[in-house]
């Protein structure tokens, strides 16, 4: 017998279709992500962070019903027929030629063009976006900048809210009480009944000192009493109670650096730097969403480098020649002088027209792999020309072949070509 679901329609307050709306979005997943990747292709730069209206084909959106099925006999009443009775043959309505009224064209796959449409919030739009992607090589290091706690039980306690009263082992702690205090009591109570029992049988002792039924009295005296004493034994005390004890544990956070080094050289057209600049607000957006504790590096260059704010960086203007490797001496100067790399984890993207003095390609070349790439964990370029490759391209293909584990490049040619490029840099690796 198969399953029947019943969707339920009624009105509800804010907020209270939260797993209705989880159960959605995970049933139109794969129209969403298409909508979030096409909205990052056509946005400006800054207009990348906002939610997002998402289409999607009614037919996809149908849901089972319950409905007569062809055939079977069924009897009708409608009110208010003065022409026809039982019996009666009804006549074909004029007009039957199979041609419409309407204006414009039939569909011919007898699918219609109606769609559903709904918004997706900012964070739920930033949650397809970056879906499966992930800092590649992330270790554990050092314990830094701790937030987070994990609670671990920590024995027990005699003192505590009664949430965390464990009932078994404080009914077990009352029981050891009642038998450490009743126990020898019990036990003389039955050696005094054993005694009272054979009293009863035995013939009386016509010269004992006490009569036979002063004997028995002073027995059944001593029961009643050592009983009412073990019956004054709390069933359970208040030092029987025992409460779960869990301490606050540190948890090691993730320390982790990006250095984002682009190109602002005389070479970078506004078309160059646009594009450069929505690759690393996307690079942006990724960490501050799924990596609280990550620390930026914003390095610009022309001849020489320099840091700078988020604002600046994404946002002024300048020209000038082109030194790759003053952006990359710089970084290796910060790393050692800030960011070591026994406590940190440290990424790197580059973005460049890959215009460049040709003399400074093989400096950059050198500084990568003697200086740079064995103390990071990855570092990822993208050279952004639809023109052929230059001098730096080549001589990072040399780096790559090196450190093929921590080193990728990749083409942009036109904006289009940013999400997928970067997918491709930061995707999860499958074990």
């Amino acid at each position: 017998m198969g399953m029947t679901h019943v969707v339920d329609r009624r009105l509800n307050g804010r907020n209270k279709s939260a797993v209705n709306r989880e159960r959605f979005l995970r049933r139109y997943r794969h129209h969403i992500k298409k909508a979030v990747s096409d909205a990052v292709h056509r946005r400006s730069i800054t207009d990348i962070e906002r939610g997002e209206s998402v289409s999607i084909p009614s037919q996809d959106t149908d849901e089972p019903v319950f409905h007569h099925g062809q055939g079977g006999h069924r009897e009708m009443v409608h009110p208010g027929n003065r022409e026809f009775v039982a019996g009666d043959r009804l006549p074909k309505p004029e007009g039957g030629d199979g041609q419409g009224q309407g204006q414009g064209q039939a569909s011919p796959d007898g699918e219609g063009m109606d769609e559903f449409a709904f918004q997706i919030t900012q964070e739920e739009f930033l949650n397809f976006l970056f879906d499966d992607l992930e800092l590649p090589n992330l270790v554990r290091k050092k314990l830094k900048d701790t937030e987070t706690f994990n609670y671990v039980r920590s024995g027990f306690s005699t003192q505590g809210v009664p949430a965390k009263l464990d009932v078994v082992r404080s009914l077990r702690g009352a029981h050891a009480r009642r038998l450490g205090l009743g126990g020898a009591r019990k036990k003389k109570i039955r050696e005094l009944e054993a005694q009272l029992a054979a009293l009863k049988t035995a013939p009386e002792e016509l010269d004992a000192a006490f009569s036979h039924e002063d004997q028995i009295k002073v027995l059944e005296d001593e029961i009643a009493r050592l009983k009412a004493n073990v019956r004054r034994i709390p069933f359970i005390d208040e030092i029987d109670l025992r409460y779960r004890q869990h301490l606050k544990q540190p948890k090691p956070a993730t320390s982790a650096v990006m250095f984002c080094l682009m190109d602002v050289s005389g070479s970078m057209t506004q078309m160059h730097k646009d594009t450069a600049k929505r690759f690393f607000i996307l690079l942006y957006l990724f960490l501050k969403k799924n990596y609280k504790k990550i620390d930026v590096v914003f390095i610009r260059h022309h001849t020489s480098a320099k840091e700078v704010d988020e604002e600046e960086f994404f946002y002024s203007r300048e020209t000038g020649g082109t030194i790759v490797s003053s952006a990359l001496k710089l970084m290796h100067k910060i790393i050692e002088s800030r960011y070591s790399p026994a406590e940190w984890n440290i990424y790197a993207a580059q973005a460049s027209d890959g215009d460049n003095w040709n003399d400074d390609s093989p400096v950059c070349g050198k500084l990568l792999t003697d200086s740079i790439l064995p103390l990071v964990q990855y570092f990822a370029y993208v050279e952004i020309t639809p023109q052929d490759h230059q001098m730096l391209w080549y001589e990072y293909e040399r780096v790559q072949a090196r450190f093929p584990e921590s080193f990728a490049q990749q083409q942009i040619a036109d904006p289009g070509e940013i999400y997928p490029v970067f997918r491709q840099l930061f995707e999860r690796k499958v074990a």
